[in-house]
């Protein structure tokens, strides 16, 4: 069985196609990006409205398919910006009346847990999910994903995204905050550490730094925020660990590409003896693949939609799901 999946919760527009055996046989995205400032939900979706027929052309090409051979479409339902989700769930309904073939929405975080288990071979892991939007700490209990600890404000890509932004070194910051970090070693300078029960805020520690600008180093700055913050979260995966007795822990979402932060969480890991599993960047990112394979799994579990089911859930939530393909 082979599905066809479409990301677009956010900037990034994707198409996956995946078999039930998840290999990935295309996974092609396309990026709305601004000369400034964050998302504007309008201008990313009618980037995805520019760009959808070609990256489905390029993934059915990679995937050496037409779609005739497509067994199933998947779309991401929620969480994300209403205008992109209604976007990628229009082009899923109009492909699935066209060619006669089944639909499922499928919520995009569980999504990235879905293919990291199934690519790393994580059985029961705590996930740490961290990504610009969204920054959760999730655990399998009972029939749901339950989110043991969240943030209560900004996701953690935000925050590096919007301090880079405000020291002038573009978007996204990530990436360049890696490669500075892998340079030398810079002074700590102390700056908020904000973690109440299992749930982090982030806003305080940028609004600090930001008025730090200028009275120390920048380097010094970048090195101490992304310190604290890197620190907040692998603290409170750790006490998720302590509570379920989970062994594993599965990093993944756009910031798990950090190096630091993977040298910190497998720190944390070898001294409660826990093992880390971290999938390949191009499936920690916003992707059509996870999408697909979600798809998928659901679909094979028994999950079926009509297009009325099909409305899009921006606010949907991660402990909204039931885990029907799991015991």
């Amino acid at each position: 069985m082979i599905c066809l999946g479409f990301e677009g919760t956010a900037h990034t527009l994707g198409a996956g196609i995946v078999d039930e055996n998840a290999k990935i046989l295309a996974n092609v995205m396309d990026q709305y990006k601004t000369e400034e400032g964050g998302i504007h939900p309008r201008e990313a979706a009618d980037h995805h409205v520019e760009n959808m027929q070609k990256i489905l052309k390029q993934a059915l090409e990679e995937a050496n398919l037409k779609m005739k051979d497509i067994d199933l479409i998947s779309f991401s339902q929620g969480p994300g910006l209403g205008p992109c989700l209604r976007t990628v769930a229009t082009a899923a309904r109009a492909l699935s009346a066209t060619y006669s073939v089944p639909i499922l929405g499928v919520n995009h975080c569980i999504a990235h847990i879905e293919i990291g288990r199934a690519l790393t071979g994580a059985k029961d892991p705590i996930t740490t999910y961290v990504s610009g939007a969204n920054t959760q700490i999730i655990g399998y209990e009972s029939g749901k994903y339950r989110v043991f600890g969240e943030t209560i404000d900004t996701g953690l890509g935000n925050l590096l995204d919007m301090f880079m932004r405000e020291l002038g070194y573009g978007f996204p910051g990530g990436p360049i905050i890696s490669k500075m970090l892998e340079k030398g070693k810079y002074s700590y300078i102390e700056l908020p550490y904000t973690v109440k029960g299992m749930d982090l805020a982030f806003s305080g520690l940028l609004t600090e730094a930001i008025s730090r600008r200028g009275k120390v180093r920048d380097e010094d700055l970048i090195y101490s925020l992304t310190e604290n913050a890197f620190s907040m979260v692998t603290e409170v995966t750790e006490r998720a660990l302590a509570h379920t007795g989970k062994k594993e822990v599965l990093l993944t979402g756009g910031v798990a590409a950090s190096s630091y932060l993977r040298k910190m969480m497998e720190k944390m890991c070898e001294e409660r003896g826990a093992k880390l599993f971290v999938p390949p960047v191009k499936v920690c990112v916003d992707n059509g693949a996870m999408i697909a394979w979600l798809g998928l799994v659901e679909h094979k579990s028994g999950i079926k939609m009509s297009l009325n089911d099909t409305i899009v859930k921006p606010n949907q939530r991660t402990d909204d799901i039931d885990v029907t393909w799991r015991v």
